[in-house]
């Protein structure tokens, strides 16, 4: 477990590299088993991080973890969730968008809500170029979640 902190810690390492092996490791075990659900709690913290690698990793986590959710803290905590739907930043956005299915995979319950959201995002906060790329991360989230 202590080494596992270390690696959650790791999550917010300005050597972006060392940050990005780490959370792609975590991912990957979490993918597999419930070994980082008991620091589920940490990846929602990590939502409302300034630093949007920082954000990006928070959300996929927790995507990540969605078939370990015995706690339903994915549903206590959707409104902050699905914010990031329209993240500041589109690439937090585009990211996020495309993880969704694991969460609908899991979360059956939350697919009406999800479909809502991502139907109804206001992507006109993106510049001209990055709207098209992620209206197509949402409509193509939403064919793979009905």
């Amino acid at each position: 477990m202590k080494n596992l902190n270390l690696l959650i810690n790791k999550l917010y390492s300005k050597n972006h590299n060392e940050a990005y092996k780490t959370f792609l490791f975590l991912e990957n075990e979490s993918l597999k088993s419930n070994i980082t659900y008991c620091f589920f709690d940490s990846f929602l913290e990590m939502i409302d991080n300034k630093n949007s690698y920082i954000r990006t990793r928070g959300l996929l986590l927790i995507s990540a973890n969605a078939q370990w959710d015995i706690d339903n803290k994915i549903e206590i905590n959707i409104d902050s969730i699905l914010s990031h739907i329209v993240d500041k930043k589109p690439s937090v956005s585009r990211m996020f968008i495309k993880s969704i299915p694991n969460i609908t995979k899991y979360k059956e319950n939350l697919i009406n809500r999800i479909k809502m959201e991502l139907s109804n995002a206001d992507i006109s906060i993106y510049n001209n170029n990055m709207k098209p790329l992620v209206e197509k991360d949402i409509n193509d989230t939403l064919s793979n979640i009905s």
